[in-house]
């Protein structure tokens, strides 16, 4: 089963990278892929361009194992839906079977994503959250019917039964965020430990966060 993991990446850091690795190592799962969106619809445009994005998730994953980078989003015309990434995956690898993997706070407002309930009828979902998250507190709603009918805590059950299954991974949270390490590069302040030294490099060289123009 291949892993997707969707996001604008403005720029990629460990808080992207260590739980993927964990979805990874806990699934088994046979390659994640990180697809960076190429005109987000539900947040804010990205500061760093589409080829600056990619360039630093390539650099990010480039020696992980199990990591790709998928940059069918950022080619295509118009905004980012995952549901027409998912079809289009589907098209190019109709023997393989997906599963997307959405962090907890992203989650909880699923329904707003376009189709959200044609995805959950097209593949797996992995939701991640911190270990000490009460997946009760998630309100009464059609999200929350969805859950109690496809929730499995059977990794075999996710991997090879049909698809609709949701599984529950807790993985490893790190507080660092995209909007402070933009926030640090501005102030021209020391990146490291934050996002893999590759990225670091390339942040600096390409001057990406250091004024505060929106690119294209």
């Amino acid at each position: 089963m291949i892993g997707i993991y969707g996001g604008t990446f403005d720029p990629v850091h460990f808080g992207h990278l260590r739980p993927a690795v964990d979805v990874y190592t806990e699934l088994g799962l046979s390659e994640i892929r990180f697809i960076p969106a190429g005109i987000p619809a539900h947040r804010e445009q990205p500061v760093a361009s589409k080829a600056q994005r990619c360039q630093m998730l390539l650099l990010a994953t480039e020696n992980i194992a199990g990591m790709s980078v998928d940059d069918r989003e950022i080619n295509r015309d118009g905004p980012s839906y995952m549901i027409d990434t998912i079809r289009s995956l589907q098209s190019d690898f109709p023997d393989e079977k997906f599963c997307l993997i959405v962090g907890m706070d992203a989650f909880i407002g699923f329904e707003s994503w376009r189709e959200w309930q044609a995805i959950v009828g097209l593949i797996n979902i992995v939701i991640t959250y911190r270990p000490n998250f009460d997946i009760d507190s998630i309100t009464e709603s059609e999200l929350k019917k969805y859950i109690r009918g496809a929730e499995t805590k059977n990794k075999d059950e996710f991997l090879t039964g049909s698809f609709g299954h949701c599984y529950f991974c807790p993985v490893t949270q790190l507080d660092i965020s995209a909007t402070r390490i933009r926030e640090l590069a501005r102030q021209g302040s020391k990146l490291n430990f934050l996002l893999p030294d590759a990225v670091v490099d390339y942040l600096q060289q390409e001057r990406i966060y250091q004024q505060e123009k929106i690119y294209g």
